[in-house]
């Protein structure tokens, strides 16, 4: 499985809107890995300011949120869903200055003696939403506390002790995890909101819907730009020689980065509100194009590429399973182009079985683009033929329906990794006794990881204890619960050195696809993930 080169003038933009933005360098980074080393006299320093300044930090934020508690304690009394009153009563304009100053003092003694604002923040009236980007860490709060604007959050926040409180005093919009039709409420409140005439506060939204390392914008999910009402973009920079601040779900921890900040002298951030964005009735009725058009604003301003990746790229990226994604694995690809397909999430996990059978019954038989159109049930696109391609390895125009079922059963179920190779099983598995040899085995992790080359002779030799030949799901199944890490002793050694669709291209991509996924010369590939803490 490997994406074969073409000409990347051919290629497809990221959207209908990204023709008529300056076409940017494609990122040479990982957006969701951070790695964070320090020189012999920075570590110096932070020993230093452990034993001095850092626990004085700590005391003074400490004490700001206690100080902060009870004015929004009182503040958000009553119910949360019921509209300011217009205008503020006194003592709750005295309140919102009181707690702007309280955050800001507990900012400037973490070390964010200045922060520096460019640009005009809009009235709620010209934009009652405000779209922040690049989200990298938890102290993109600090642009929230200043302005006192509303935010999403996941209804689990508001019972959190003494942050809970806070939180509530900005009248959030809460998400519930518990409730199916929350992601429609949410979206209702928000377009209510925004809808308001200026009458709720301006809500404040990320939506990359996840933290980066800031190289490049992640895709936009379309939660702000739904209501079709104009939004000020928000970029925010930390200008800082070292960066301690990127939070990303593989790097430094929650605890580390605060740890880390809090022992720098002086941390720099920037915002900068840029001009009001008014959408056209084309993005009103269409909101990716929307999201997709104010995050090339964005990143023109920035001065980054964009790139088609999403939060779910990333999920699928750090899933936790037997056979762990490389970094340059050709699924992230996969899965961007199964997207622009069109396709459901729920209709293709309900399809696995039916492309499953099919397939079974070919046994290998090669598909024809027209072939593989009709079995997805949808027209042929130049879309389709990126997809294709991947799995068109010899440039004949013909692929294996099995090797597509494989990757999108670990695409839909990246932590299922039994039942991706049962699937497989009953696909590459003789009549008789469902059995497969070495070469249908290689065929199917190959498929599986995501990787145009991998060595499995080693590992069937393991399975294949009776030296048989042929191994069938039952003897997989039973070496997988035996040696659950078989994969890094097995498979993951040999696939570092082996080609896959994560080739640096000869001249930029214009839909900003990260082409170089997995930085050279770096040990990310090699730490352990770790969990953002929820």
């Amino acid at each position: 499985m490997r994406l074969r080169g073409r000409d990347p003038r051919a290629a497809p933009a990221s959207s209908a809107g990204a023709g008529d933005a300056r076409r940017l360098a494609p990122p040479g980074r990982n957006p969701f890995v951070h790695e964070l080393r320090l020189s012999a006299l920075q570590k110096a320093q932070v020993a230093v300011m452990t034993l001095t300044l850092f626990p004085i930090r700590l005391l003074v934020a400490a004490v700001m949120m206690l100080l902060a508690w009870p004015l929004a304690l009182v503040a958000s009394l009553g119910s949360a869903e019921q509209e300011p009153e217009q205008p503020l009563a006194l003592w709750r304009r005295v309140v919102d200055v009181l707690l702007k100053a309280i955050m800001r003092t507990m900012w400037f003694a973490g070390g964010f003696h200045r922060v520096a604002v460019k640009g005009r923040r809009a009235l709620p009236a010209e934009a009652a939403i405000l779209t922040l980007a690049p989200h990298s860490s938890y102290f993109d709060a600090i642009p929230v506390t200043m302005t006192m604007s509303s935010i999403v959050m996941k209804a689990e926040s508001r019972d959190i002790p003494i942050w809970g409180t806070l939180i509530k005093y900005i009248r959030p919009v809460f998400v519930s995890r518990m409730d199916q039709d929350s992601r429609r409420k949410t979206v209702e409140v928000i377009k209510r909101r925004a809808q308001s005439s200026g009458k709720w506060p301006q809500i404040m939204i990320f939506p990359e819907g996840t933290c980066t390392n800031r190289t490049c914008l992640i895709t936009f999910k379309p939660g702000a730009f739904i209501p079709g009402v104009p939004v000020q973009p928000v970029v925010l920079r930390y200008p800082n020689q070292l960066d301690t601040i990127t939070w990303t779900w593989q790097g430094p921890g929650a605890l580390k980065i605060l740890w880390l900040t809090l022992c720098q002298f002086h941390n720099q951030v920037e915002i900068e509100f840029l001009p009001v964005y008014t959408p056209s009735e084309e993005e009103k009725q269409d909101p990716a194009l929307y999201a997709s058009n104010v995050r090339h604003v964005m990143a023109e301003a920035l001065g980054v590429s964009v790139t088609d990746y999403t939060f779910e790229d990333c999920q699928l990226a750090l899933a936790e399973g037997q056979l762990r994604l490389p970094a340059d694995t050709c699924l992230l690809e996969f899965a961007r182009l199964v997207r622009g397909l069109g396709l459901k999430p729920e209709k293709l996990e309900r399809d696995l079985d039916r492309h499953a059978e099919s397939a079974r019954m070919k046994e290998g038989g090669s598909l024809t683009l027209p072939k593989f159109a009709a079995q997805l049930e949808v027209p042929e696109s130049r879309a389709l033929e990126d997809l294709f391609a991947l799995f068109d390895e010899k440039g004949g125009g013909e692929m294996d329906m099995r090797e597509y079922v494989v990757a999108l059963s670990v695409v839909c179920r990246p932590s299922q990794t039994l039942d991706t190779i049962r699937l497989a099983f009953k696909m590459y598995g003789s009549q008789e006794d469902g059995s497969i040899d070495e070469h249908a085995l290689s065929s199917i992790l190959k498929t599986a990881l995501g990787v145009a080359e991998l060595t499995v002779t080693d590992l069937f030799r393991a399975i294949d204890q009776e030296e048989k030949g042929r191994i069938t799901f039952a003897d997989f199944e039973r070496f997988a619960e035996a040696y659950p890490d078989f994969a890094e002793e097995y498979l993951y050694p040999e696939q570092t050195h082996s080609q896959s669709c994560a080739q640096t291209p000869l001249a930029p991509t214009p839909n900003g696809f990260c082409a170089d996924f997995s930085p050279e010369n770096s040990a990310a590939g090699t730490e352990p993930f770790r969990k953002k803490l929820d």
